[in-house]
């Protein structure tokens, strides 16, 4: 395993180096963080460390849009059918359960800045997001409003760390396409402004 010694010492290296299961989860966080730039093989080390790095992004304990960033970086979509297949199954479960739960396991726009980074679109993660008619989906679209209008974020938002997604033109006509009632009036009120100056 090849990387920065100013970073990693020789340990922590040969670590990497060996099993997956048996690297400490401090080291593994550390990696899930670092750039790319720091690795010989970047793809490949981010590709083994994969399930340990999926577990802590969904406990909450990862930076999601620099994580997301790094598997575009990674080229998980050019990984193998079964690995591809699995992570699109881990996606989909991740989304569908935390729109379930409220309060959730970290933050509502964090996820899904995650996985519409990672995927490069929205509009599944939207379309489930509308159809899941649940006191909890609703409460959660309540706080990602409260975010999203702090000092009119929504009218220019970007996702992943280096910003890859823009995600105001799929977000903007998704919330006025929801049935009445599922926003607050007063939040209503400033999609529907930001709306008009697009």
């Amino acid at each position: 395993m090849g990387g920065c010694t100013h970073c990693y010492s020789a340990a922590d290296l040969a670590a990497l180096a060996g099993p997956a299961h048996q690297i400490a989860d401090d080291l593994i966080r550390c990696v899930a963080h670092e750039a790319p730039s720091h690795w010989d093989d970047f793809p490949g080390l981010y590709r083994k460390l994969t399930p340990p790095t999926i577990r802590f992004l969904v406990a909450g304990k990862l930076n999601h849009g620099m994580v997301a960033s790094w598997f575009i970086a990674a080229g998980w979509r050019n990984w193998t059918a079964t690995e591809c297949a699995a992570l699109e199954d881990v996606w989909h479960a991740w989304w569908r359960t935390f729109l379930h739960r409220h309060p959730g396991t970290g933050d509502v726009t964090h996820v899904l800045e995650t996985l519409g980074t990672i995927t490069g679109t929205l509009a599944p993660w939207l379309t489930a997001w509308a159809q899941t008619r649940t006191g909890a989906a609703d409460l959660h679209l309540r706080d990602a409003l409260d975010q999203w209008l702090i000092e009119d974020e929504l009218a220019d938002l970007h996702f992943g760390f280096y910003k890859e997604v823009h995600a105001t033109p799929e977000l903007l006509p998704w919330l006025l396409s929801l049935e009445d009632g599922r926003i607050d009036a007063d939040q209503l009120v400033e999609v529907v402004r930001l709306s008009s100056s697009h």
